[in-house]
């Protein structure tokens, strides 16, 4: 399998035969718009397509003197200092850990290939040290367990087919349509609005999840923002639109594509995981809504280039405004 830097990372879920599993999830994952960026030569079974030796190379993603990461944004390591690293929260992270594609990054401990599951809950751990994380294979045919506390589910893939196939997907539906947990959905890849089809697939799950009480789409920005240098969003994610059930429930947050070497909402998403459940480590007795409400109710619209609702839906998250009041309701 041969690199393409044009491809994008995004995970694709398709209806499959037992027999057509390893054929049909290579021939998708080829094909998905995908997570975003250059992320390096693919990989197919045991053999890595031109994979440089860099194990033993130090990161090119220094940690900085307060514990985080060159692409984290600051309020991060505010909140770590203050306490608040997500502990007592359970982050599920639904994703493709069994295939035999893998991508090459650097979240900061060193480049590597991994499997983009693992990237993904990687992500999430990092934001949020204190929590407990759950590996979640999207194969799974059975419904989603949530556990007695605050749950984050990430779901960084697409589902090209009707959820009610899906044991899992339907469960996920159901969940965040009775606000059992805070859902961080990838926006996509496609430079659309969110739900919009395309020429390759329509997002099913995307679909079924708008107008649900307890769901954040994320899209991602080209860097984290500031009033001094404002992000404008990332060209191929996708963005809010003009339903504004979508608006209503749509963050970013920026994307170091350039430091780690991984872009895409895939890898925008669990950042906001790790920011729900680091404001639900603080607010311990909040709802799953009353959580996904604070950090929509409190995103910054001063950081971002030309500020539309139709592209950036509510704004960019903001940890430290999430965190600010003494508590939420």
């Amino acid at each position: 399998m041969k690199n393409n830097p044009d491809r994008k990372f995004i995970m694709h879920k398709t209806q499959f035969s037992p027999i057509g599993f390893v054929a049909g999830l290579v021939v998708c994952l080829m094909a998905a718009p995908g997570f975003a960026g250059d992320l390096g030569a693919q990989v197919s079974g045991k053999g890595r397509i031109g994979a440089p030796t860099t194990e033993s190379r130090s990161s090119g993603c220094p940690q900085n003197a307060d514990g985080t990461f060159c692409w984290m944004s600051p309020d991060i390591g505010v909140a770590w200092a203050s306490g608040y690293t997500g502990s007592g929260v359970s982050v599920t992270v639904v994703d493709d850990f069994a295939g035999g594609i893998e991508d090459f990054g650097d979240l900061g401990h060193g480049p590597k290939w991994r499997q983009r599951g693992k990237w993904i809950a990687q992500a999430a751990r990092m934001v949020a040290p204190g929590a407990k994380t759950v590996e979640l294979d999207y194969f799974t045919p059975v419904p989603l367990t949530l556990e007695d506390r605050l749950n984050v589910i990430n779901l960084s893939y697409t589902l090209e087919q009707p959820v009610s196939g899906y044991p899992l997907e339907q469960s996920i539906v159901d969940a965040a349509r009775a606000g059992a947990a805070v859902f961080t959905k990838a926006a996509g890849n496609e430079s659309v609005a969110v739900g919009t089809p395309t020429e390759r697939y329509i997002d099913f799950l995307a679909l079924e999840l708008t107008g649900t009480q307890s769901t954040i789409f994320v899209g991602a920005l080209e860097h984290n923002g500031t009033p001094e240098n404002k992000a404008k969003l990332a060209s191929y994610s996708n963005y809010a639109g003009s339903d504004s059930e979508v608006q209503n429930n749509f963050l970013t947050v920026g994307l170091e594509s350039d430091k780690i070497g991984l872009s895409g909402t895939s890898v925008a998403a669990p950042i906001v995981a790790g920011y729900a459940a680091i404001v639900g480590s603080k607010f311990t007795s909040a709802t799953p809504t009353q959580i996904t409400n604070q950090l929509l109710d409190t995103a910054r619209t001063d950081t971002l280039v030309n500020y539309n609702p139709e592209i950036y839906g509510r704004g960019e998250a903001s940890l430290s405004r999430a965190l600010a009041p003494a508590s939420i309701r």
